[in-house]
C-alpha cells in the first residue's frame, strides 16, 4: 500500500461485529487497536478463533501450547474491551478451505448476528508482491467471506441455525488491496498492550529484539498517513 494512494474511513454506523480469524495473535498483529476504538464507542465485538494456536510454538507440545495460547488470547481480548471469545477447535496449521469450514463459520455468524464481519488478509501476499501469507489465514478469510453469503441463504446449511442476512460488510485487515482504514491514534497504545499479552508466543518465535510498539508503528503510521491521521489500521472492504 502506497501512502500516496489515500484511504477512506470505514463505516462506523453499526453496533455489533464478529471477528473470525485463524489463530490467537492474528488480531493483535493488526486489528486490535481498531477494535479498542470501537469498544470504546460502545460497540459489541465477539472474537472467534478457528484454532487454539496449538502448533504455533516449536518448543511447546500442542496439548500444552493450546491452553496457554487460549489464556493469552482471553487476556489480550480483555485489554481491548472484548469479553466474548470462542475457540472452535479447528486444526492449527492445516485449516482447509471447503464446505465443512464454511458451515462452521456460517453457524457462528447466524448465532451472533453481526452487522460487520472482520477477518484477516486472505490475499496470497501481505505486500502485493513477495511477502507470502500463510495458508491458514488465506483459507480462513476466503471461507469467512463465503460463509457470510451462506448464512444469508436459508437453503444452505439449514441445520446450522436460522438464516442471518444482516451482515453489511466484511473487512479483511492488512490486505494489500485495502482502500479503507480506521483511525487508531487514540487507541494505538492499547493495541500495543494487547499484542504484548501474547508473551509466550512471541518468546517462542525467538525474536529476541522484537518490540511490539515498533512493529505496530511500522504498519500503523504509514496507514495513518494515507488516512490523514497519526495511526490507522487498513481494511479491504467487501459487500456481500
Amino acid at each position: 500500500m502506497s501512502t500516496s494512494e489515500g484511504l477512506q474511513p470505514v463505516d462506523e454506523d453499526w453496533q455489533k461485529a464478529l471477528a473470525v480469524v485463524a489463530h490467537p495473535d492474528d488480531l493483535e498483529f493488526g486489528s486490535a487497536a481498531a477494535i479498542a476504538r470501537w469498544t470504546a464507542q460502545g460497540k459489541e465485538i465477539v472474537y472467534v478463533l478457528l484454532t487454539s494456536g496449538e502448533a504455533g510454538i516449536d518448543g511447546i507440545a500442542p496439548d500444552e501450547c493450546g491452553p496457554l495460547r487460549e489464556a493469552e488470547q482471553i487476556e489480550s481480548s480483555r485489554i481491548v474491551g472484548v469479553s466474548a471469545v470462542e475457540f472452535l477447535g479447528q486444526p492449527d496449521g492445516t485449516i482447509e478451505y471447503g464446505v465443512p469450514l464454511r458451515r462452521v463459520i456460517a453457524e457462528v455468524i447466524r448465532r451472533h448476528q453481526p452487522e460487520i464481519v472482520i477477518t484477516n488478509n486472505f490475499r496470497d501476499t501481505w505486500d502485493g508482491d513477495v511477502l507470502l501469507n500463510q495458508a491458514d489465514h488465506i483459507n480462513t478469510g476466503r471461507a469467512t467471506l463465503d460463509a457470510v453469503r451462506d448464512a444469508a441463504n436459508r437453503w444452505i446449511f439449514p441445520d446450522a441455525g436460522e438464516r442471518w442476512g444482516g451482515v453489511k460488510q466484511v473487512w479483511a485487515a492488512g490486505s494489500p488491496n485495502s482502500r479503507h482504514a480506521a483511525d487508531t491514534t487514540d487507541t494505538f497504545s492499547i493495541g500495543v498492550e494487547s499484542l504484548k499479552a501474547h508473551k509466550a508466543y512471541i518468546d517462542g518465535l525467538n525474536w529476541p529484539h522484537f518490540d511490539a510498539e515498533e512493529f505496530l508503528e511500522g504498519t500503523s503510521r504509514p496507514t495513518g498517513t494515507a488516512l490523514g491521521t497519526k495511526y490507522a489500521t487498513r481494511f479491504e472492504v467487501f459487500t456481500p
